[in-house]
Protein backbone atom coordinates (compact mmCIF):
# COMPACT_ATOMS: atom_id res chain seq x y z
CA UNK A 1 0.00 0.00 0.00
CA UNK A 2 1.05 3.45 -0.85
CA UNK A 3 2.49 5.70 1.58
CA UNK A 4 0.39 9.00 1.97
CA UNK A 5 2.83 12.26 2.39
CA UNK A 6 1.43 15.64 2.40
CA UNK A 7 3.74 18.71 1.62
CA UNK A 8 2.35 22.01 2.13
CA UNK A 9 3.89 24.99 0.14
CA UNK A 10 3.86 28.26 0.11
CA UNK A 11 5.05 32.01 -1.71
CA UNK A 12 8.74 32.05 -0.09
CA UNK A 13 8.71 28.21 -0.26
CA UNK A 14 12.40 27.52 -0.46
CA UNK A 15 12.27 25.38 -4.00
CA UNK A 16 15.32 22.90 -3.64
CA UNK A 17 13.92 21.48 -0.14
CA UNK A 18 10.47 21.12 -1.42
CA UNK A 19 11.31 19.67 -4.68
CA UNK A 20 13.76 17.41 -3.01
CA UNK A 21 11.47 16.28 -0.76
CA UNK A 22 8.93 15.23 -3.23
CA UNK A 23 10.91 13.75 -5.58
CA UNK A 24 12.52 11.32 -3.21
CA UNK A 25 9.41 10.13 -1.79
CA UNK A 26 7.68 9.50 -5.19
CA UNK A 27 10.60 7.71 -6.38
CA UNK A 28 10.19 5.98 -3.05
CA UNK A 29 6.38 5.15 -4.11
CA UNK A 30 4.72 7.34 -1.92
CA UNK A 31 1.72 9.01 -2.70
CA UNK A 32 2.68 13.05 -2.41
CA UNK A 33 0.10 15.74 -2.15
CA UNK A 34 1.59 19.04 -2.55
CA UNK A 35 -1.03 21.48 -1.18
CA UNK A 36 -0.74 25.32 -1.29
CA UNK A 37 -1.66 27.26 1.76
CA UNK A 38 -1.79 30.50 -0.05
CA UNK A 39 -5.20 30.49 -1.82
CA UNK A 40 -4.09 29.53 -4.87
CA UNK A 41 -2.67 26.39 -6.76
CA UNK A 42 0.54 28.21 -8.01
CA UNK A 43 3.24 29.66 -5.71
CA UNK A 44 6.32 31.28 -6.30
CA UNK A 45 9.44 29.96 -4.27
CA UNK A 46 11.85 31.78 -2.49
CA UNK A 47 14.24 32.14 -5.87
CA UNK A 48 11.39 32.83 -7.98
CA UNK A 49 10.82 28.88 -9.22
CA UNK A 50 6.44 28.67 -9.96
CA UNK A 51 5.45 25.40 -8.41
CA UNK A 52 1.80 24.57 -9.13
CA UNK A 53 0.32 22.73 -6.22
CA UNK A 54 -2.03 19.35 -6.36
CA UNK A 55 -4.54 21.24 -4.30
CA UNK A 56 -5.21 23.82 -1.78
CA UNK A 57 -4.84 23.41 2.42
CA UNK A 58 -8.31 23.20 2.87
CA UNK A 59 -9.23 20.38 0.67
CA UNK A 60 -6.81 18.16 2.83
CA UNK A 61 -7.97 19.28 6.48
CA UNK A 62 -10.15 15.69 6.33
CA UNK A 63 -8.13 13.64 5.03
CA UNK A 64 -5.07 11.49 6.42
CA UNK A 65 -1.31 11.33 5.97
CA UNK A 66 1.71 8.97 7.21
CA UNK A 67 3.79 11.62 6.92
CA UNK A 68 3.21 15.88 6.72
CA UNK A 69 6.60 17.10 6.27
CA UNK A 70 7.39 21.35 5.74
CA UNK A 71 10.42 22.68 3.61
CA UNK A 72 11.31 26.04 4.75
CA UNK A 73 12.39 29.44 3.71
CA UNK A 74 11.53 32.53 3.92
CA UNK A 75 8.80 33.98 3.82
CA UNK A 76 7.43 30.60 3.18
CA UNK A 77 7.68 29.33 6.46
CA UNK A 78 5.91 31.86 7.93
CA UNK A 79 2.81 31.71 5.61
CA UNK A 80 2.96 27.87 7.07
CA UNK A 81 2.83 28.87 10.58
CA UNK A 82 0.16 30.76 9.58
CA UNK A 83 -2.09 28.23 8.15
CA UNK A 84 -4.70 27.21 10.74
CA UNK A 85 -5.78 24.48 8.43
CA UNK A 86 -1.98 23.48 8.30
CA UNK A 87 -1.14 23.43 11.79
CA UNK A 88 -4.88 21.48 12.94
CA UNK A 89 -3.32 19.22 10.78
CA UNK A 90 0.09 18.95 12.03
CA UNK A 91 -1.68 18.84 15.68
CA UNK A 92 -3.25 15.74 14.64
CA UNK A 93 -0.43 14.08 13.39
CA UNK A 94 1.31 14.19 16.60
CA UNK A 95 -1.21 13.25 18.36
CA UNK A 96 -2.26 10.42 16.66
CA UNK A 97 1.62 9.39 16.93
CA UNK A 98 1.84 9.77 13.10
CA UNK A 99 5.03 10.95 11.42
CA UNK A 100 5.99 14.87 11.06
CA UNK A 101 8.61 16.79 9.97
CA UNK A 102 10.70 20.24 8.54
CA UNK A 103 13.55 21.67 7.44
CA UNK A 104 15.17 24.91 7.11
CA UNK A 105 13.28 27.53 8.93
CA UNK A 106 10.20 25.45 9.85
CA UNK A 107 11.13 23.53 12.56
CA UNK A 108 11.71 26.64 14.31
CA UNK A 109 9.19 28.73 12.72
CA UNK A 110 6.34 26.55 12.39
CA UNK A 111 6.89 23.46 14.62
CA UNK A 112 8.69 25.78 17.82
CA UNK A 113 6.21 28.24 17.19
CA UNK A 114 3.41 25.70 17.64
CA UNK A 115 4.88 23.68 20.69
CA UNK A 116 5.14 20.56 18.08
CA UNK A 117 8.79 20.35 19.26
CA UNK A 118 8.21 19.72 22.99
CA UNK A 119 10.28 17.81 24.75
CA UNK A 120 11.89 17.01 21.16
CA UNK A 121 15.50 17.33 20.04
CA UNK A 122 15.68 19.28 16.67
CA UNK A 123 18.11 20.90 14.18
CA UNK A 124 17.49 23.45 11.88
CA UNK A 125 18.81 26.72 10.05
CA UNK A 126 21.95 28.20 11.36
CA UNK A 127 19.56 31.25 11.32
CA UNK A 128 16.29 29.92 13.16
CA UNK A 129 18.62 28.26 16.28
CA UNK A 130 16.94 30.82 18.64
CA UNK A 131 13.74 29.72 17.65
CA UNK A 132 14.03 26.30 19.37
CA UNK A 133 14.30 25.08 22.93
CA UNK A 134 16.27 21.87 22.84
CA UNK A 135 19.87 22.94 21.11
CA UNK A 136 21.72 19.80 21.99
CA UNK A 137 21.61 18.60 18.39
CA UNK A 138 21.51 21.94 16.18
CA UNK A 139 24.39 20.78 14.35
CA UNK A 140 23.11 17.41 13.28
CA UNK A 141 22.32 17.10 9.45
CA UNK A 142 18.75 15.01 10.49
CA UNK A 143 17.29 14.67 13.68
CA UNK A 144 15.10 12.06 14.28
CA UNK A 145 12.92 11.72 17.84
CA UNK A 146 9.95 9.81 18.08
CA UNK A 147 7.63 10.70 15.38
CA UNK A 148 9.07 14.13 14.65
CA UNK A 149 12.10 14.32 12.00
CA UNK A 150 13.77 17.86 11.48
CA UNK A 151 16.94 18.78 8.78
CA UNK A 152 19.12 22.14 8.54
CA UNK A 153 18.49 23.04 5.17
CA UNK A 154 19.16 23.11 1.12
CA UNK A 155 22.19 21.34 1.13
CA UNK A 156 21.00 18.52 3.37
CA UNK A 157 17.60 18.19 1.65
CA UNK A 158 18.25 14.76 -0.11
CA UNK A 159 19.64 13.28 3.12
CA UNK A 160 16.67 14.74 5.04
CA UNK A 161 14.26 13.25 2.36
CA UNK A 162 15.86 9.91 1.97
CA UNK A 163 15.33 9.39 6.11
CA UNK A 164 11.79 10.12 5.82
CA UNK A 165 11.55 7.54 3.36
CA UNK A 166 13.42 5.14 5.39
CA UNK A 167 11.15 6.07 8.07
CA UNK A 168 8.14 5.10 6.18
CA UNK A 169 9.58 1.87 4.33
CA UNK A 170 12.38 1.15 5.80
CA UNK A 171 16.15 0.98 5.38
CA UNK A 172 16.11 -1.30 1.75
CA UNK A 173 13.97 1.19 0.26
CA UNK A 174 15.75 3.94 1.48
CA UNK A 175 19.37 2.32 -0.31
CA UNK A 176 16.72 1.30 -3.67
CA UNK A 177 16.51 4.75 -3.59
CA UNK A 178 19.53 6.30 -2.82
CA UNK A 179 21.60 4.37 -4.97
CA UNK A 180 20.38 5.26 -8.28
CA UNK A 181 20.40 9.12 -6.95
CA UNK A 182 24.54 8.48 -6.77
CA UNK A 183 24.17 9.82 -3.12
CA UNK A 184 27.30 7.97 -2.10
Amino acid sequence: MDKTVLVPVADGTEELEAVAIIDVLRRAGAAVTVASVTGTRQITASRGVVIVADTLIEACVKMEFDLVVLPGGMPGAEHLRDSAELIGILKRQRDQARLYGAICASPAVVLGYHGLLADRQATCHPGFVDGLAKKDRIDDRVVMDGNCLTSRGPGTAVEFALALVERLYGKDKREEVAVPMVTA
